[in-house]
């Protein structure tokens, strides 16, 4: 069951409570919605991990636990979707979305050098930036979307086939 396995993974919620770099939700932190495993939350924070993966702004660890406690939904597992773009990912991942972006608004791509880097980011957001956000909002919307089916059709057919084993044993016995 997804349950199980996610459950495997996720540090408890004892220790992400008192991360510091948390304690400026506050109170927030305390709703019971944001630590439980069910198709809901499960779904929803796919959802919000992956839309704050593709969004190109610092802080998107943040982004998402702010979208979780939005969104109600499983607040350690939308954070730590979004290291899907990691420094290892980021280049290909935003190139990709901004080689959409070009695609959709019909510019001409421009040659440059990505660097991970404050100065980068501010001299690039007048050329490459609108294509770059274009690309990074269409990837966003698709990936959290599909995210959100995609988990919602797992935990579905995963309960359905519990139940279906569960009828058999109970059927073998009977007899």
């Amino acid at each position: 069951m997804p349950k199980k396995f996610i459950q495997r993974y996720l540090p408890d919620h004892h220790t992400i409570k008192n991360q510091k770099s948390l304690r400026i939700f506050g109170t927030l932190l305390h709703d019971a919605n944001l630590w439980h495993l069910n198709r809901k939350s499960v779904a929803g924070a796919f959802a919000v991990g992956l839309f704050n993966a593709f969004i190109p702004v610092p802080f998107q660890m943040w982004l998402s636990a702010a979208g979780a406690i939005l969104f109600r939904v499983n607040l350690p597992l939308a954070v730590g979707l979004v290291w899907i773009t990691n420094p290892f990912t980021i280049p290909p991942i935003f190139f990709g979305c901004y080689m959409l972006g070009t695609f959709v608004l019909g510019q001409e791509t421009q040659n440059f050098k990505f660097e991970l880097s404050w100065d980068f980011l501010a001299e690039s957001m007048s050329t490459i930036g609108p294509a770059l956000m274009t690309g990074s909002f269409i990837c966003a919307v698709t990936f959290s979307t599909l995210g959100y089916l995609v988990m919602n059709v797992i935990w579905r057919s995963t309960v359905k086939s519990n139940w279906q084993k569960r009828l058999e044993t109970r059927q073998q016995k009977q007899d």
